[in-house]
């Protein structure tokens, strides 16, 4: 186990902490997966569409041509903490920059919130939206490596049935359904399901894999991931 995570792309990016190319293309790799996230964090603090593009083009061309990883922990090993860690120093010095200019008597092109908090009290905070949104580009990123399978074992046309069951089961009456669509016996329609499932895990494992640096880092990223898409427990109301 511990030999896999010598050549997961984080584990490249920690070791090539020097320019190298091959540490530049890890790191380039895992940007261009997880770009969504960083949107979603600078969507949260109150930032538009076409801004929180603009921001995140600006953070992460900062992050591959200034090395930036190089300050990274090796001992968190995680590629999700460093990316949120950097988006959130990245923004602090952009907001420094602009401090300065305004002393100076410069022009700010770009404005960044003052406060983390969206504007809405109900919504998301930067961190919460971050979280969801890299724990659902994980989901799908890990479908896709599956439905590539399914395409390579010729069995893409099941897949596209069953894809909607893979995170959550079917309930009993969309199994007699699915079954009669696609003229599959209910027990043997259950057994499909159940091992997808449990492919659909395997590589989830793998995506997580890739971000990681050892194999501990990869079952506390499991463990977070479950956390993130749990929903939360409903608030009971004291006696009136």
């Amino acid at each position: 186990m511990a030999g896999m995570f010598n050549t997961t792309r984080w584990s490249l990016v920690i070791e090539t902490r020097a320019d190298s190319d091959s540490g530049r293309l890890a790191l380039d790799t895992l940007c261009r997966a997880y770009r969504s996230p960083v949107v979603s964090y600078l969507r949260a603090r109150g930032h538009s569409p076409s801004d929180a593009e603009d921001l995140a083009q600006a953070f992460f061309e900062q992050l591959l041509v200034h090395r930036l990883h190089a300050a990274a922990d090796p001992e968190r090993g995680r590629f999700r903490a460093f990316l949120l860690t950097a988006l959130k120093r990245h923004l602090a010095n952009q907001r420094d920059h602009e401090t300065a200019l305004k002393r100076g008597g410069g022009q700010v092109l770009v404005a960044l919130d003052e406060d983390d908090a969206p504007a809405d009290a109900g919504a998301l905070t930067p961190e919460q939206a971050f979280e969801r949104d890299y724990a659902l580009t994980v989901i799908e990123r890990a479908l896709e490596r599956l439905r590539q399978e399914a395409i390579d074992a010729g069995k893409l046309a099941l897949f596209d049935e069953v894809r909607g069951f893979l995170l959550e089961p079917p309930d009993p009456s969309e199994y007699a359904v699915l079954s009669a669509r696609l003229n599959l016996r209910r027990n043997t329609l259950a057994v499909a399901i159940h091992r997808l499932r449990n492919r659909m895990r395997a590589m989830v494992r793998a995506e997580l894999g890739d971000t990681v640096e050892s194999a501990a880092a990869l079952e506390a990223e499991m463990a977070a991931l479950q956390g993130i898409l749990e929903p939360a427990p409903p608030v009971e109301s004291g006696p009136v």
